[in-house]
C-alpha cells in the first residue's frame, strides 16, 4: 500500500508541475506564485 501511495503522490506532484509549468509568469503572478517556487507548491499540493 505504501508504494502505491508514494507512486500516487509522485504522479501528484508532477502534474503539478507540468501544469504550472505550462502557465505564463504573469499567469503565475495572478495566482501569487513565482516561477522559482513550483516545486515548493507543487510539493506542499502532495502534502
Amino acid at each position: 500500500m505504501n508504494v502505491a501511495r508514494s507512486f500516487n503522490n509522485w504522479r501528484k506532484y508532477r502534474q503539478t508541475v507540468t501544469e504550472l509549468g505550462r502557465m505564463s509568469t504573469r499567469e503565475l503572478n495572478d495566482l501569487g506564485i513565482s516561477r522559482s517556487e513550483i516545486t515548493s507548491v507543487a510539493r506542499a499540493a502532495v502534502r
